[in-house]
């Protein structure tokens, strides 16, 4: 007997309803609202090929890119564009750490973003996706200066007006981050979309260590795989043994600090990239920031101890876990169709 394949469901195109979309429009089944489903379905498997679907049905072309982020430091991304479309502008994506331009949700914002007229930059951050080549200094969080210089090299090689950003966890602080020195660094950014952005790191740390051990365990994983792949590539420069790669999550990281940045403690590393409490007040570059009451990752009284200036908003949805937003059985997400609608707005 012949079997016959059902093909996926395809995309639904933007509606009009979409431009209006609001965290509170965001009602999981029942099935769905465990907050550790939603962020597991978030990362699994079967989401990362719903993204790779989605991106394939926008037909559109994606090219690699070496971009300098300045004092010899260059990053890779993806260009996407669909061909025949005149862009309403460029939308760069940041991914969280350990993720990539593949990421199921960096394709499928990707994809969201594609359908609704922008072209789309996934960046990598360093040592991310298959890059650990490229420098050979390490990945860290306070690396903001070379996605700084990458975002102007972007804006440049694709004269698109006007720029947006979008990002996810550690990539959702970087974008607020690039909103805070844009001015400065003459980024002509017309939004920024955070989605469950790291805000206090050493309250993310406190909260993956006394949560389900699952997160600790998954950063542990592919931390380490990261770092002994770096090690590969330069052994000189990075000669980090086997019984220091098993350290704790915290342990590794406060190694890290001491051996491989200028912060020289844990607790001044993690301040270097805190955005908590008043830090974000003077952001100049409107804002909408996405989180979830039920975040077992980043603590939502870190966001309600925000002070925001009123150019920014702040969404809090009962559900969605860490950057999951898991909308039905089809994987599609709440989050990339949100970040779809706060940037397709600010550029009319």
């Amino acid at each position: 007997m012949t079997r016959v394949a059902t093909p996926p469901p395809r995309p639904a195109a933007p509606t009009a309803a979409d431009a209006g979309l609001h965290a509170g429009d965001y009602r999981p089944p029942r099935s769905l609202r465990n907050p550790h489903l939603q962020t597991l379905l978030g990362s699994s498997p079967w989401r990362r090929r719903r993204g790779e679907q989605r991106l394939a049905a926008c037909n559109a072309v994606s090219t690699e890119h070496l971009i300098d982020a300045g004092e010899g430091v260059r990053l890779h991304g993806v260009h996407s564009a669909r061909p025949g479309v005149a862009a309403r502008g460029l939308a760069l994506l940041l991914h969280g750490w350990e993720g990539s331009v593949d990421s199921s949700y960096m394709r499928l914002t990707a994809a969201a973003l594609l359908e609704c007229g922008f072209e789309v930059f996934r960046l990598n951050f360093r040592d991310h996706g298959d890059t650990h080549h490229l420098n050979e200094a390490l990945f860290h969080s306070n690396r903001i200066d070379e996605v700084v210089h990458a975002a102007g090299e972007v804006a440049r090689r694709f004269a698109r007006r006007p720029l947006v950003v979008a990002g996810y966890s550690l990539g959702g602080n970087f974008a607020l981050r690039l909103a805070l020195r844009a001015p400065a660094a003459g980024l002509p950014i017309a939004h920024v979309a955070a989605v469950c952005p790291v805000l206090d790191p050493a309250r993310t740390m406190d909260a993956m260590e006394s949560g389900l051990p699952v997160y600790e365990r998954y950063f542990q994983r592919k931390w380490r795989a990261s770092l002994v792949r770096k090690r590969a590539l330069f052994p000189t420069a990075f000669d980090v043994d086997d019984r220091t790669l098993g350290l704790p999550l915290r342990a590794l990281t406060r190694w890290l600090v001491e051996r491989h940045t200028e912060f020289g403690t844990l607790e001044r590393y993690f301040d270097g990239y805190s955005i908590g409490g008043a830090r974000l007040a003077g952001v100049q570059v409107p804002v909408s920031v996405l989180t979830s009451a039920d975040d077992p990752v980043i603590p939502v009284a870190d966001f309600a101890a925000l002070t925001l200036p009123m150019n920014a908003s702040l969404e809090i949805a009962r559900h969605g876990g860490h950057c999951g937003f898991i909308e039905n059985r089809h994987l599609d997400g709440f989050a990339e169709r949100w970040v779809a609608s706060r940037l397709a707005a600010a550029v009319g």
